[in-house]
């Protein structure tokens, strides 16, 4: 998820006849969020990159603290993660379909986060990432809540499908 100070225009309720008006922010500054969720444990993890470029995103995503931990990655076709999906990163890959975010647990988690902190102004960049971490750690504390959003049937046949690793 790119966090930025380019500001967004979310929609707002108003009563009937009553404009809105919503202040923008037209600043070129961004961070990237990498983000994991464990879709049976209900976890997050992030960790923050200033690039979207392929060796980056990998060195994100293996310092992420639940790398060691997790069978599987399931990754979109986005170009963005193109160079990363063909990098060997020790873990089982589930790709899904191009342009098909709605089947990524992770954009679920990413569209609740851009509710609850787009739209509004900030003072600066790491204003607006502590914002973001703020409510990343509320879901962290509500293992439930990111279940609900997160864990799917077919992703759970999918992980069920996996090669098992042999016990020694």
């Amino acid at each position: 998820m790119r966090v930025g100070l380019r500001g967004m225009v979310r929609r707002v309720w108003a009563p009937r006849g009553v404009k809105v008006r919503q202040r923008l922010q037209l600043e070129y500054k961004w961070r990237y969020l990498t983000l994991a969720v464990d879709v049976r444990a209900g976890r997050v993890w992030w960790t923050w990159t200033e690039t979207m470029q392929g060796q980056d995103l990998l060195a994100a995503v293996g310092a992420l603290p639940c790398y060691t931990d997790f069978a599987a990655i399931v990754w979109d076709q986005a170009p963005g993660h193109q160079m990363v999906a063909g990098y060997e990163v020790g873990l089982e890959l589930v790709e899904q379909p191009a342009y098909a975010p709605e089947l990524n647990p992770v954009e679920r988690v990413i569209e609740e986060l851009r509710r609850a902190v787009e739209g509004k102004v900030y003072a600066s960049l790491d204003e607006k990432v502590a914002a973001v971490e703020t409510e990343l750690r509320k879901f962290d504390a509500d293992p439930e809540r990111v279940r609900s959003l997160t864990n799917w049937e077919w992703i759970n046949k999918a992980l069920d499908s996996l090669p098992q690793p042999i016990a020694a």
